[in-house]
Protein backbone atom coordinates (compact mmCIF):
# COMPACT_ATOMS: atom_id res chain seq x y z
CA UNK A 1 0.00 0.00 0.00
CA UNK A 2 1.38 3.39 -1.00
CA UNK A 3 0.72 6.28 1.36
CA UNK A 4 1.57 9.94 0.96
CA UNK A 5 3.78 11.19 3.77
CA UNK A 6 4.53 14.79 4.71
CA UNK A 7 8.13 16.10 4.69
CA UNK A 8 8.09 15.91 8.49
CA UNK A 9 6.97 12.27 8.39
CA UNK A 10 9.62 11.38 5.82
CA UNK A 11 12.21 13.05 8.04
CA UNK A 12 10.97 10.96 10.97
CA UNK A 13 11.34 7.80 8.84
CA UNK A 14 14.95 8.70 8.09
CA UNK A 15 15.57 9.34 11.78
CA UNK A 16 14.13 5.95 12.71
CA UNK A 17 16.08 4.17 9.99
CA UNK A 18 19.36 5.78 11.03
CA UNK A 19 18.77 5.07 14.71
CA UNK A 20 18.14 1.37 14.08
CA UNK A 21 21.18 1.13 11.80
CA UNK A 22 23.48 2.81 14.32
CA UNK A 23 22.17 1.30 17.55
CA UNK A 24 20.83 -2.22 16.96
CA UNK A 25 23.03 -4.53 19.09
CA UNK A 26 25.45 -6.39 16.80
CA UNK A 27 25.58 -9.39 19.11
CA UNK A 28 21.79 -9.71 18.85
CA UNK A 29 21.97 -9.44 15.05
CA UNK A 30 24.62 -12.16 14.95
CA UNK A 31 22.51 -14.47 17.12
CA UNK A 32 19.45 -13.88 14.94
CA UNK A 33 21.43 -14.61 11.78
CA UNK A 34 22.87 -17.81 13.23
CA UNK A 35 19.48 -19.08 14.36
CA UNK A 36 20.82 -19.98 17.80
CA UNK A 37 18.50 -19.80 20.85
CA UNK A 38 18.62 -16.36 22.44
CA UNK A 39 19.81 -15.78 25.98
CA UNK A 40 17.91 -13.63 28.44
CA UNK A 41 20.45 -10.84 27.93
CA UNK A 42 20.02 -10.88 24.14
CA UNK A 43 16.22 -10.85 24.40
CA UNK A 44 16.47 -7.65 26.43
CA UNK A 45 19.34 -5.96 24.59
CA UNK A 46 17.27 -3.96 22.08
CA UNK A 47 14.57 -3.27 24.67
CA UNK A 48 17.13 -1.51 26.86
CA UNK A 49 18.47 0.55 23.95
CA UNK A 50 14.94 1.68 23.12
CA UNK A 51 14.17 2.46 26.76
CA UNK A 52 17.21 4.70 26.98
CA UNK A 53 16.07 6.46 23.79
CA UNK A 54 12.50 6.79 25.10
CA UNK A 55 11.02 4.71 22.28
CA UNK A 56 10.24 1.39 23.96
CA UNK A 57 6.54 2.03 24.61
CA UNK A 58 5.01 4.13 21.79
CA UNK A 59 1.44 3.32 22.82
CA UNK A 60 1.76 4.27 26.50
CA UNK A 61 0.31 7.58 27.66
CA UNK A 62 2.92 10.34 27.62
CA UNK A 63 2.76 10.72 31.41
CA UNK A 64 4.08 7.18 31.88
CA UNK A 65 6.82 7.34 29.23
CA UNK A 66 4.96 7.04 25.93
CA UNK A 67 6.30 8.73 22.81
CA UNK A 68 3.16 10.73 21.99
CA UNK A 69 3.64 9.73 18.35
CA UNK A 70 0.91 10.20 15.78
CA UNK A 71 -0.71 7.11 14.20
CA UNK A 72 1.44 7.71 11.12
CA UNK A 73 4.63 7.80 13.18
CA UNK A 74 3.65 4.52 14.86
CA UNK A 75 3.00 3.08 11.42
CA UNK A 76 6.43 4.24 10.20
CA UNK A 77 8.10 2.82 13.32
CA UNK A 78 6.52 -0.61 12.80
CA UNK A 79 7.44 -0.59 9.10
CA UNK A 80 11.06 0.33 9.65
CA UNK A 81 11.45 -2.10 12.56
CA UNK A 82 10.09 -4.92 10.40
CA UNK A 83 12.22 -3.95 7.41
CA UNK A 84 15.33 -4.06 9.62
CA UNK A 85 14.14 -7.35 11.16
CA UNK A 86 14.62 -6.09 14.68
CA UNK A 87 13.57 -8.21 17.64
CA UNK A 88 10.48 -6.50 19.12
CA UNK A 89 10.52 -5.74 22.84
CA UNK A 90 8.89 -8.59 24.73
CA UNK A 91 5.15 -7.92 24.75
CA UNK A 92 4.27 -9.34 28.16
CA UNK A 93 5.30 -6.29 30.16
CA UNK A 94 5.22 -3.39 27.71
CA UNK A 95 2.16 -4.22 25.61
CA UNK A 96 0.07 -6.46 27.87
CA UNK A 97 0.57 -5.87 31.58
CA UNK A 98 1.46 -2.16 31.53
CA UNK A 99 -1.92 -0.99 30.12
CA UNK A 100 -3.64 -2.96 32.89
CA UNK A 101 -1.42 -1.40 35.57
CA UNK A 102 -1.78 2.21 34.40
CA UNK A 103 -5.53 1.77 33.78
CA UNK A 104 -6.63 -0.25 36.81
CA UNK A 105 -3.71 -0.10 39.26
CA UNK A 106 -3.26 2.11 42.30
CA UNK A 107 -0.74 4.94 42.32
CA UNK A 108 1.54 2.78 44.45
CA UNK A 109 1.32 -0.09 41.95
CA UNK A 110 2.08 2.20 39.02
CA UNK A 111 5.14 3.56 40.82
CA UNK A 112 6.31 0.09 41.78
CA UNK A 113 5.84 -1.84 38.54
CA UNK A 114 5.87 0.50 35.53
CA UNK A 115 9.55 1.61 35.73
CA UNK A 116 10.82 -1.99 35.73
CA UNK A 117 8.60 -2.85 32.78
CA UNK A 118 9.76 0.20 30.83
CA UNK A 119 13.48 -0.21 31.47
CA UNK A 120 13.53 -3.97 30.86
CA UNK A 121 14.73 -4.63 34.39
CA UNK A 122 11.87 -7.03 35.17
CA UNK A 123 10.88 -9.89 32.86
CA UNK A 124 7.18 -10.72 33.00
CA UNK A 125 5.31 -13.86 31.97
CA UNK A 126 1.60 -14.55 31.54
CA UNK A 127 -0.30 -17.04 33.70
CA UNK A 128 -3.67 -17.40 31.98
CA UNK A 129 -4.16 -20.78 30.28
CA UNK A 130 -4.48 -24.02 32.22
CA UNK A 131 -4.62 -27.67 31.09
CA UNK A 132 -8.43 -27.51 31.31
CA UNK A 133 -8.91 -23.82 30.56
CA UNK A 134 -7.55 -22.63 27.26
CA UNK A 135 -10.11 -21.09 24.93
CA UNK A 136 -12.64 -21.40 27.76
CA UNK A 137 -10.44 -19.32 30.03
CA UNK A 138 -13.21 -18.50 32.52
CA UNK A 139 -13.25 -22.16 33.59
CA UNK A 140 -9.81 -21.83 35.20
CA UNK A 141 -9.25 -23.75 38.44
CA UNK A 142 -6.16 -22.13 39.99
CA UNK A 143 -7.37 -21.10 43.44
CA UNK A 144 -6.36 -18.20 45.66
CA UNK A 145 -7.56 -18.26 49.26
CA UNK A 146 -7.32 -15.05 51.30
CA UNK A 147 -5.75 -15.37 54.75
CA UNK A 148 -4.48 -13.10 57.54
CA UNK A 149 -0.96 -13.83 58.77
CA UNK A 150 0.28 -13.55 62.34
CA UNK A 151 1.72 -10.12 61.55
CA UNK A 152 -1.77 -8.90 60.62
CA UNK A 153 -0.98 -8.65 56.88
CA UNK A 154 -3.33 -10.24 54.37
CA UNK A 155 -2.15 -12.69 51.73
CA UNK A 156 -3.51 -15.01 49.08
CA UNK A 157 -2.44 -18.64 49.18
CA UNK A 158 -2.36 -19.77 45.55
CA UNK A 159 -2.55 -23.35 44.30
CA UNK A 160 -2.86 -24.58 40.73
CA UNK A 161 -1.19 -25.03 37.38
CA UNK A 162 -0.71 -22.79 34.35
CA UNK A 163 0.46 -23.96 30.93
CA UNK A 164 1.88 -22.59 27.67
CA UNK A 165 3.67 -19.93 29.72
CA UNK A 166 5.88 -18.34 27.09
CA UNK A 167 9.52 -17.81 28.16
CA UNK A 168 8.53 -18.38 31.75
CA UNK A 169 11.97 -19.89 32.34
CA UNK A 170 13.40 -16.35 32.25
CA UNK A 171 10.63 -14.55 34.14
CA UNK A 172 11.13 -12.53 37.31
CA UNK A 173 7.42 -11.89 37.82
CA UNK A 174 4.17 -13.14 36.32
CA UNK A 175 0.61 -11.86 36.04
CA UNK A 176 -1.91 -14.57 36.89
CA UNK A 177 -5.63 -15.10 36.76
CA UNK A 178 -6.82 -16.96 39.86
CA UNK A 179 -10.20 -17.98 41.26
CA UNK A 180 -10.96 -16.16 44.51
CA UNK A 181 -14.68 -17.02 44.72
CA UNK A 182 -15.38 -20.64 43.74
CA UNK A 183 -19.14 -20.17 44.20
CA UNK A 184 -19.56 -17.20 41.86
CA UNK A 185 -20.34 -17.36 38.16
CA UNK A 186 -17.15 -18.20 36.22
CA UNK A 187 -16.16 -14.67 35.17
CA UNK A 188 -17.33 -13.10 38.43
CA UNK A 189 -15.03 -15.01 40.78
CA UNK A 190 -11.62 -14.29 39.20
CA UNK A 191 -8.89 -11.95 40.44
CA UNK A 192 -5.75 -10.60 38.75
CA UNK A 193 -2.57 -11.20 40.78
CA UNK A 194 1.07 -10.24 40.27
CA UNK A 195 3.34 -13.01 41.55
CA UNK A 196 7.09 -12.99 42.15
CA UNK A 197 8.35 -16.06 40.27
CA UNK A 198 11.03 -16.55 42.94
CA UNK A 199 8.37 -17.10 45.59
CA UNK A 200 8.53 -20.44 47.45
CA UNK A 201 6.16 -22.90 45.80
CA UNK A 202 6.56 -21.62 42.21
CA UNK A 203 8.14 -24.15 39.84
CA UNK A 204 8.61 -24.01 36.07
CA UNK A 205 8.77 -27.11 33.86
CA UNK A 206 9.77 -26.86 30.17
CA UNK A 207 7.53 -27.93 27.30
CA UNK A 208 9.57 -28.77 24.18
CA UNK A 209 7.61 -27.81 21.08
CA UNK A 210 7.39 -29.59 17.74
CA UNK A 211 10.30 -27.73 16.17
CA UNK A 212 12.48 -28.53 19.19
CA UNK A 213 12.42 -25.20 20.97
CA UNK A 214 12.02 -24.43 24.67
CA UNK A 215 9.66 -21.51 24.33
CA UNK A 216 6.75 -22.50 26.57
CA UNK A 217 6.40 -24.02 30.03
CA UNK A 218 4.14 -25.45 32.68
CA UNK A 219 4.05 -23.37 35.87
CA UNK A 220 3.03 -25.01 39.13
CA UNK A 221 1.85 -22.99 42.14
CA UNK A 222 2.01 -24.88 45.43
CA UNK A 223 0.82 -22.84 48.44
CA UNK A 224 2.38 -19.68 47.02
CA UNK A 225 2.03 -16.72 49.37
CA UNK A 226 1.08 -13.49 47.55
CA UNK A 227 0.51 -10.16 49.34
CA UNK A 228 -2.98 -8.76 48.77
CA UNK A 229 -1.43 -5.48 47.61
CA UNK A 230 -0.22 -7.39 44.54
CA UNK A 231 -3.80 -7.71 43.30
CA UNK A 232 -4.70 -5.35 40.47
CA UNK A 233 -8.22 -3.90 40.64
CA UNK A 234 -10.95 -5.31 42.88
CA UNK A 235 -11.17 -8.84 44.21
CA UNK A 236 -13.34 -11.06 42.00
CA UNK A 237 -13.28 -8.45 39.22
CA UNK A 238 -10.09 -9.56 37.53
CA UNK A 239 -11.99 -10.58 34.42
CA UNK A 240 -12.25 -6.87 33.58
CA UNK A 241 -8.43 -6.66 33.60
CA UNK A 242 -8.14 -9.93 31.70
CA UNK A 243 -10.33 -8.73 28.84
CA UNK A 244 -8.48 -5.42 28.56
CA UNK A 245 -5.13 -7.18 28.48
CA UNK A 246 -6.27 -9.67 25.83
CA UNK A 247 -7.52 -6.85 23.60
CA UNK A 248 -4.05 -5.26 23.66
CA UNK A 249 -2.41 -8.67 23.11
CA UNK A 250 -4.60 -9.47 20.10
CA UNK A 251 -3.87 -6.14 18.44
CA UNK A 252 -0.16 -6.88 18.66
CA UNK A 253 -0.49 -10.43 17.35
CA UNK A 254 -1.62 -9.18 13.92
CA UNK A 255 1.99 -8.39 12.96
CA UNK A 256 1.09 -6.53 9.75
CA UNK A 257 4.46 -4.85 9.18
CA UNK A 258 6.39 -8.07 9.68
CA UNK A 259 4.03 -9.96 7.39
CA UNK A 260 4.74 -7.31 4.72
CA UNK A 261 8.45 -7.99 5.16
CA UNK A 262 7.87 -11.75 4.92
CA UNK A 263 5.80 -11.24 1.78
CA UNK A 264 8.82 -9.49 0.22
CA UNK A 265 10.99 -12.46 1.21
CA UNK A 266 8.46 -14.85 -0.33
CA UNK A 267 8.59 -12.90 -3.60
CA UNK A 268 12.39 -13.08 -3.59
CA UNK A 269 12.30 -16.85 -3.04
CA UNK A 270 9.68 -17.35 -5.74
CA UNK A 271 11.74 -15.26 -8.16
CA UNK A 272 14.77 -17.48 -7.52
CA UNK A 273 13.08 -20.90 -7.44
CA UNK A 274 12.12 -22.49 -10.75
CA UNK A 275 8.70 -23.78 -11.76
CA UNK A 276 8.05 -27.06 -13.60
CA UNK A 277 7.69 -25.04 -16.80
CA UNK A 278 11.25 -23.77 -16.45
CA UNK A 279 10.60 -20.14 -15.57
CA UNK A 280 10.65 -18.59 -12.12
CA UNK A 281 8.10 -19.86 -9.65
CA UNK A 282 6.61 -16.37 -9.51
CA UNK A 283 5.91 -16.59 -13.25
CA UNK A 284 3.70 -19.62 -12.60
CA UNK A 285 0.10 -18.37 -12.80
CA UNK A 286 -1.17 -20.67 -10.04
CA UNK A 287 1.53 -19.71 -7.53
CA UNK A 288 1.40 -16.04 -8.52
CA UNK A 289 -2.32 -16.02 -7.81
CA UNK A 290 -1.72 -17.31 -4.27
CA UNK A 291 0.79 -14.53 -3.67
CA UNK A 292 -1.57 -11.89 -5.09
CA UNK A 293 -4.47 -13.07 -2.90
CA UNK A 294 -2.20 -12.85 0.14
CA UNK A 295 -1.13 -9.33 -0.75
CA UNK A 296 -4.75 -8.21 -1.17
CA UNK A 297 -5.73 -9.63 2.21
CA UNK A 298 -2.67 -8.11 3.87
CA UNK A 299 -3.46 -4.66 2.42
CA UNK A 300 -7.03 -4.86 3.73
CA UNK A 301 -5.70 -5.85 7.16
CA UNK A 302 -3.27 -2.94 7.09
CA UNK A 303 -6.11 -0.46 6.62
CA UNK A 304 -7.90 -2.02 9.60
CA UNK A 305 -4.76 -1.71 11.72
CA UNK A 306 -4.38 1.95 10.75
CA UNK A 307 -7.97 2.65 11.78
CA UNK A 308 -7.30 0.92 15.11
CA UNK A 309 -4.13 2.96 15.66
CA UNK A 310 -6.03 6.16 14.93
CA UNK A 311 -8.72 5.19 17.42
CA UNK A 312 -6.19 4.42 20.14
CA UNK A 313 -4.45 7.74 19.57
CA UNK A 314 -7.75 9.54 20.16
CA UNK A 315 -8.20 7.74 23.48
CA UNK A 316 -10.31 4.83 22.30
CA UNK A 317 -9.20 1.46 23.63
CA UNK A 318 -9.01 -1.65 21.46
CA UNK A 319 -12.49 -3.00 20.66
CA UNK A 320 -13.73 -5.77 18.39
CA UNK A 321 -11.18 -4.59 15.82
CA UNK A 322 -8.53 -6.39 17.87
CA UNK A 323 -10.34 -9.69 17.25
CA UNK A 324 -10.48 -8.99 13.51
CA UNK A 325 -6.79 -8.12 13.48
CA UNK A 326 -5.97 -11.27 15.40
CA UNK A 327 -7.93 -13.60 13.11
CA UNK A 328 -6.78 -12.22 9.80
CA UNK A 329 -3.26 -11.44 10.97
CA UNK A 330 -2.56 -14.97 12.17
CA UNK A 331 -4.19 -16.57 9.13
CA UNK A 332 -1.98 -14.47 6.85
CA UNK A 333 1.13 -15.36 8.87
CA UNK A 334 0.36 -19.05 8.51
CA UNK A 335 -0.35 -18.76 4.79
CA UNK A 336 2.97 -16.96 4.31
CA UNK A 337 4.81 -19.74 6.14
CA UNK A 338 3.06 -22.42 4.14
CA UNK A 339 3.74 -20.71 0.80
CA UNK A 340 7.41 -20.16 1.65
CA UNK A 341 7.76 -23.85 2.45
CA UNK A 342 5.92 -24.75 -0.74
CA UNK A 343 8.22 -22.48 -2.72
CA UNK A 344 11.44 -24.17 -1.60
CA UNK A 345 9.97 -27.63 -2.16
CA UNK A 346 12.16 -30.52 -1.07
CA UNK A 347 14.75 -28.14 0.42
CA UNK A 348 12.26 -27.48 3.19
CA UNK A 349 11.98 -31.15 4.10
CA UNK A 350 15.25 -31.96 5.92
CA UNK A 351 14.31 -30.30 9.18
CA UNK A 352 16.30 -31.90 12.01
CA UNK A 353 15.15 -31.09 15.52
CA UNK A 354 18.58 -31.46 17.11
CA UNK A 355 20.19 -29.14 14.59
CA UNK A 356 17.37 -26.61 14.43
CA UNK A 357 18.08 -25.81 10.79
CA UNK A 358 18.36 -27.61 7.48
CA UNK A 359 21.96 -28.54 8.24
CA UNK A 360 23.23 -26.73 5.15
CA UNK A 361 20.98 -28.65 2.75
CA UNK A 362 19.77 -26.34 0.02
CA UNK A 363 19.91 -22.55 -0.22
CA UNK A 364 20.25 -20.35 2.85
CA UNK A 365 16.75 -18.97 2.49
CA UNK A 366 15.31 -22.48 2.97
CA UNK A 367 16.90 -22.89 6.39
CA UNK A 368 14.48 -22.74 9.28
CA UNK A 369 11.33 -22.52 7.13
CA UNK A 370 10.03 -25.87 8.32
CA UNK A 371 10.58 -24.92 11.95
CA UNK A 372 8.86 -21.58 11.38
CA UNK A 373 5.88 -23.33 9.83
CA UNK A 374 5.61 -25.84 12.69
CA UNK A 375 5.90 -23.14 15.34
CA UNK A 376 3.47 -20.86 13.53
CA UNK A 377 0.56 -23.26 14.04
CA UNK A 378 0.16 -21.76 17.51
CA UNK A 379 -0.66 -18.23 16.37
CA UNK A 380 -4.30 -19.00 15.61
CA UNK A 381 -4.67 -20.50 19.10
CA UNK A 382 -2.90 -18.23 21.58
CA UNK A 383 -4.37 -14.91 22.67
CA UNK A 384 -7.80 -16.54 22.41
CA UNK A 385 -8.34 -19.01 19.58
CA UNK A 386 -9.65 -17.67 16.28
CA UNK A 387 -12.90 -19.54 16.82
CA UNK A 388 -13.40 -17.63 20.07
CA UNK A 389 -12.58 -14.36 18.27
CA UNK A 390 -15.35 -15.04 15.76
CA UNK A 391 -17.77 -15.49 18.65
CA UNK A 392 -16.64 -12.13 20.09
CA UNK A 393 -17.18 -10.40 16.74
CA UNK A 394 -20.60 -12.02 16.35
CA UNK A 395 -21.63 -10.68 19.76
CA UNK A 396 -20.01 -7.22 19.74
CA UNK A 397 -20.44 -6.29 16.09
CA UNK A 398 -23.40 -8.29 14.84
CA UNK A 399 -25.32 -8.41 18.14
CA UNK A 400 -25.86 -12.18 17.90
Amino acid sequence: MNLDFSPEENAFRQQVRAFIKDNYPPELRAAQDSGEPLTRELYLAWHKVLAKKGWVAPSWPKEFGGTDWTPTQKYIWSEESAAAETLPPLPFGVNMLAPVVYTFGTEEQKAKFLPGIYNGEVWWCQGYSEPGAGSDLASLKTKAERVTADDGKEYYIVNGQKTWTTLGQFADWGFFLVRTDPDAKPQAGISFLLIDMKSPGVSVRPIITLEGGHEVNDVFLDNVKVPVENRIFHENQGWTCAKALLAHERSGIAGVARSKRNLEKLRQIATTERSDAGGSLLSDAFFRRKVAELEIDLTALEFTELRTLAGESSGKGPGPESSILKIKGTEIQQRLQELALEAVGHYGAPFLRDLGHNAGVGPDYAEGLAGDMFNGRKTSIYGGSNEIQRNIIAKMVLGL
